[in-house]
């Protein structure tokens, strides 16, 4: 998994410029992954999370958060629903936390899912902690070929949105 370094301050291209795999883009992208994860209902038993699917041009093809139609529903699969009539193989998906690779509510993990629809970049705030099931969606990406790139200093803003699952833990459980 490769870390990207923060953007060298340019001013922001506008949305129509905002190219997957340029540093700006990554950004922007993975703060509205975040953004939409505010919107989830909260959960005691599951993170919340956003997604966005932006197309090698820069165009938005889907969104989806945790939650967001079913109370089982992972926002990367929601995205992906929305996508099942598009060539996804240039597309980047943009999570604010690692795809799963186990679940307990759906037969299949979104790693999986991901892997299905040829993504072949995915960018991630922070690697999924265990306290649910066991992380390791980023690895088997990987291992599929896929791109899995971690902006480690949005992670703290990703984890935020989740301080509900964290109360009461001592330190050493998250």
């Amino acid at each position: 998994m490769s870390r990207l370094t923060p953007g060298n301050g340019s001013p922001d291209p506008g949305e129509g410029a905002l190219v997957p795999g340029q540093p700006d883009a990554d950004l922007h992208w993975l703060r509205q992954a975040i953004e939409l994860s505010r919107r989830c209902p909260p959960s005691a038993s599951a993170f919340s999370v956003g997604a966005v699917l932006v197309s090698d041009e820069g165009a938005v093809i889907a969104t989806g958060y945790s939650r967001e139609l079913d109370p089982k529903d992972h926002a990367e699969e929601v995205a992906l629903a929305r996508a099942a009539a598009v060539a996804l193989s240039g597309a980047t998906m943009y999570s604010s936390l690692e795809p799963c690779l186990h679940r307990a509510s759906r037969p299949r993990s979104c790693a999986e899912l991901i892997i299905e629809a040829g993504i072949g970049r995915v960018v991630i705030a922070w690697l999924e902690p265990p306290l649910f099931a066991a992380g390791g969606g980023a690895a088997a990406l990987r291992r599929a070929g896929v791109t899995v790139d971690e902006i480690p200093w949005l992670a703290e803003l990703a984890r935020s949105v989740n301080a509900h699952l964290w109360r009461g833990l001592t330190p050493n459980q998250n």
